[in-house]
């Protein structure tokens, strides 16, 4: 039997941000399992010299290697970036690198070696500006490991908030809300609920898309036509579900007693809510992955890298969860 702690994957991101900054400074606290980092070593080391964090950067070959964590030091698989990196100075060349991260990353975890990733920020558009699409971590995670329908869940306590439609333009999000999707959504949602959470029956409150939840179909048709059809066939199988409800109120501390998770129509419907009651200590979940994969609450903060005005609170907050789930022990 295999009695070591779980390895856990720890990619740094997008390197002109903080993604460095956070990366140096949670290796530098005291952790459980064996956090081994994807990145560059050279570019970690002057961010560590800049920031007057004393670390020792260890190069190891795979997670076999990986020992449990010392404070102070940071195991590290190496990866080649394309031109130096200057805190705070996006380089479109080195967008291949970035998502050499993940794809390393998704792979370790997608073959067992390791227990989950955890996830720097990076920066979307300056993947998009050296020509690659790319929508969010959310999205090419899903396609790197074949999940058909992944769900981005924000959680804080015992504030949980997913979504039915992640990164797109607001004009866009009607068309891509339908019966069959919404129904997926709250499948994968419930199931992993349950398998990840050790929620027995999850209660999920389910907004509606327009204001007032439509005000019967005054201000709009989706909740009659698609969502309230949909919440009506679920339940009959079995599932808690509360809606459609109106945002404006679903928040409210009564609301939020009822419920396990709200699922928001579109990403800020529900997420700025959630950020607001607690920025900084919010993780990002991705749900519906066959591995485990959780984030952090924010972006890349360019003009914070090797400040030292960086905090690596939520990038903390995410790597402990991610343990908890690798460990299987309920959240």
């Amino acid at each position: 039997m295999n009695t070591a702690p779980p390895a856990i994957v720890v990619s740094t991101g997008e390197p002109a941000g903080i993604g460095p900054d956070i990366c140096v400074e949670l290796a530098a606290r005291a952790l459980s399992g064996r956090p081994v980092f994807l990145g560059n070593v050279a570019t970690l080391e002057r961010r560590a010299k800049a920031l007057g964090i004393e670390i020792d950067l260890r190069v190891i070959d795979g997670l076999d290697a990986a020992l449990p964590h010392t404070p102070g030091i940071m195991q590290i698989i190496d990866a080649p970036v394309a031109v130096r990196v200057e805190a705070g100075q996006l380089n479109s060349a080195n967008a291949p690198y970035v998502l050499e991260l993940l794809d390393r990353g998704a792979a370790l975890c997608a073959s067992g070696a390791g227990a989950a990733l955890v996830t720097a920020p990076v920066q979307k558009s300056i993947i998009n500006e050296a020509g690659i699409p790319f929508s969010g971590h959310t999205e090419y995670l899903a396609e790197r490991t074949g999940a058909r329908l992944p769900v981005m869940m924000l959680t804080r306590d015992a504030l949980r908030v997913a979504l039915v439609t992640t990164h797109l333009p607001l004009a866009e999000v009607p068309r891509h809300i339908d019966g069959r999707r919404l129904e997926g959504i709250i499948r994968v949602l419930d199931a992993d609920l349950k398998r990840r959470f050790g929620i027995v029956r999850p209660r999920i409150r389910v907004l509606g898309l327009n204001p007032h939840a439509g005000e019967r179909g005054v201000l709009g048709r989706e909740e009659l036509d698609i969502i309230a059809p949909t919440i009506e066939r679920l339940r009959k199988s079995g599932f808690v579900l509360l809606g459609p409800a109106p945002a404006d109120t679903a928040f409210t501390a009564d609301a939020l007693a009822e419920a396990d998770v709200v699922l928001a129509m579109y990403h800020d419907q529900g997420l700025p809510v959630i950020k607001a009651l607690g920025f900084g200590e919010v993780i990002n979940v991705t749900l519906g992955l066959p591995i485990i994969r959780t984030s952090v609450d924010h972006g890349t903060a360019l003009e914070l890298a090797a400040s030292g005005r960086a905090r690596a609170d939520s990038l903390a907050a995410a790597y402990a969860l991610a343990v908890r789930l690798a460990d299987c022990a309920p959240v």
